[in-house]
């Protein structure tokens, strides 16, 4: 496991590292401790973590702009903060634990024990997509999404409300980091399987599905027998 933390007082960030350390003693690959957002996020740019203990007071800076800049990366977040009522705001962007500042030895090794639990009955995938906006970052529930489709190096992302919005993420890089209920049927198109209704055959072997939302997408004829294993386990 690969963990960073982000904190600013060198107290408290090596109290976190000796109880992270101690927890995380068998699976521990790397830990990185930053003291600034803008360390943070260059760590988040240029390395991969299953595991993030997040402040959100950074020598002034505030916490969740880190958050907002990668919430299409895939990895757990633990916010430590003193800052209770950010509570429900830290929810609403995904991250699995809220540790209030004081903490106890406890009280983190909770927080721990929800990461080994997620890290052992679900596949990683981020909640949320984060889509800017006049110079404001949106989040984007996954579960809202209907289906992606590739635009060069950005992607529209299509929703189950008949909206659409441009995720500046390609296509592959959005199927690295969805759940696993996303599936690539089209060089084109990475879909959310529960809206799919119906797998069209066309003469001259040309796969289509049909959405719930009446739509019609093309599928490769490369991908046509993954994804009718997927949807119907039949081979």
């Amino acid at each position: 496991m690969k963990i960073l933390i982000v904190e600013d007082e060198g107290r408290i960030s090596r109290r976190l590292e000796r109880m992270t350390r101690q927890f995380f003693t068998d699976i521990l690959e790397a830990l990185y401790i930053c003291e600034s957002l803008e360390e943070g996020q260059s760590y988040l740019n240029t390395h991969t973590f299953d595991l993030v203990l997040l402040d959100l007071n950074l020598n002034g800076a505030d916490g969740f702009e880190l958050l907002k800049a990668v919430v299409a990366e895939s990895f757990h977040t633990i916010i430590v903060s003193a800052y209770k009522d950010k509570a429900i705001t830290a929810f609403e962007y995904g991250v699995l634990d809220f540790v209030p500042k004081p903490f106890s030895e406890d009280r983190l090794s909770q927080a721990f024990l929800r990461v080994s639990a997620k890290e052992k009955v679900t596949t990683m995938g981020v909640r949320f997509l984060a889509v800017k906006k006049r110079g404001n970052s949106i989040l984007i529930d996954v579960q809202e999404i209907c289906y992606i489709k590739g635009a060069g190096i950005y992607s529209e992302l299509h929703l189950q409300n008949g909206k659409r919005e441009i995720h500046d993420k390609s296509l592959e890089r959005l199927e690295q980091l969805l759940p696993h209920t996303f599936e690539r049927i089209h060089k084109s198109y990475l879909v959310e399987t529960s809206q799919i209704k119906e797998i069209i055959v066309q003469s001259g072997s040309s796969y289509k599905v049909l959405l719930t939302n009446g739509e019609l997408l093309p599928v490769g004829r490369t991908r046509y027998r993954s994804l009718k294993v997927k949807l119907f386990g039949e081979r």
